[in-house]
């Protein structure tokens, strides 16, 4: 019943579970929204970046770098690192002509949806940078201050993972049946997109600091045999379907996991945890792992560090 309940929710809530006495922490610098996740990796610096996207239909992808570097050992440093530092949101803009970008997944003429794009300054945890709101109200209402400096909308970014080996970062588009053919763009190259595609973003230098970073959609999902589909330029007749990809991650070799939350998919299939090589010859050869029960969503996965559990 209080007028602000709703702002209540939304946010990263960060647990230690070495610690059954602590208290969870709200991570209000990480922005209100439709959160799946935050994932972390160490910039050049030390620093810690965290990915995340918003669950919706047309809305962004985020990042936070913290203010304070890691500090090998302390534990209670290091529990403040996302206390401060700076909040960002993703404008991607395509390389291709834009009437080469149709909507029906079509591959541009240089082979590939990729560009360019930049990590745009949202507040720090004592200065905006939005005009006409606060802080705390760039934190409160994040997608409304995202609004206001043109990002990218996506298709319901999902989980948004490093790769521990190569230090790309990989996000999962679920799928945005609401896009209409004319508001495709490069970064999603479909409407509708029924079956969700995956991006794939290198940052400049391979620093999770930066603010500018170059991107690559390697897999653009669905039935293998639907022309509007792609899996990086590998042969399409090897390859499985897959539709709503929901988590990713990955296994020492750099090997990307993706689980699916599709069901009732419009593909006529289960469910389901694929794997597939981003790198070498073998880019793009999606494979089926295993299949969920009819109306379970795939969730996770968890690898272990021994590799033999998934």
């Amino acid at each position: 019943k209080h007028p602000n309940e709703a702002h209540r929710f939304g946010y990263i809530v960060e647990i230690d579970p070495h610690d059954p006495d602590s208290t969870p922490a709200k991570r209000t610098m990480l922005g209100r929204f439709k959160h799946e996740g935050a994932n972390v990796n160490l910039t050049e610096d030390g620093r810690v970046a965290a990915y995340m996207g918003d669950d919706e239909r047309f809305d962004y992808i985020y990042k936070f770098v913290s203010a304070k570097k890691y500090v090998e050992g302390s534990r209670r440093h290091n529990m403040t690192l996302l206390d401060s530092g700076t909040l960002y949101v993703a404008r991607l803009e395509g390389n291709s002509p834009s009437d080469e970008i149709d909507g029906t997944g079509a591959l541009p003429s240089d082979g590939e949806f990729d560009g360019t794009g930049e990590w745009i300054p949202l507040c720090t945890d004592t200065e905006s940078f939005v005009e006409g709101f606060s802080v705390a109200e760039v934190l409160i209402h994040t997608r409304l201050a995202a609004d206001r400096v043109g990002p990218t909308k996506m298709d319901r970014p999902e989980d948004f993972e490093p790769s521990p080996v190569t230090g790309k970062v990989y996000c999962a588009l679920t799928n945005n049946s609401a896009r209409e053919p004319g508001q495709a763009d490069e970064p999603n190259p479909r409407g509708p997109n029924k079956f969700g595609h995956v991006l794939e973003i290198i940052e400049d230098g391979s620093d999770s600091g930066a603010t500018t970073f170059t991107w690559i959609v390697p897999i653009v999902c669905g039935d293998p045999e639907d022309e509007s589909t792609y899996f990086a330029g590998f042969d399409k007749s090897r390859v499985m379907p897959i539709s709503a990809p929901d988590n990713v991650a990955f296994d020492k070799h750099g090997n990307l996991w993706i689980s699916t939350d599709g069901q009732p998919g419009s593909l006529g299939i289960n469910d389901a945890l694929h794997v597939v090589p981003v790198e070498g010859r073998f880019r793009g050869e999606l494979r089926t792992f295993a299949t969920v029960p009819v109306e379970a969503e795939t969730c996770g996965p968890l690898i272990t560090e021994d590799q033999t559990t998934v």
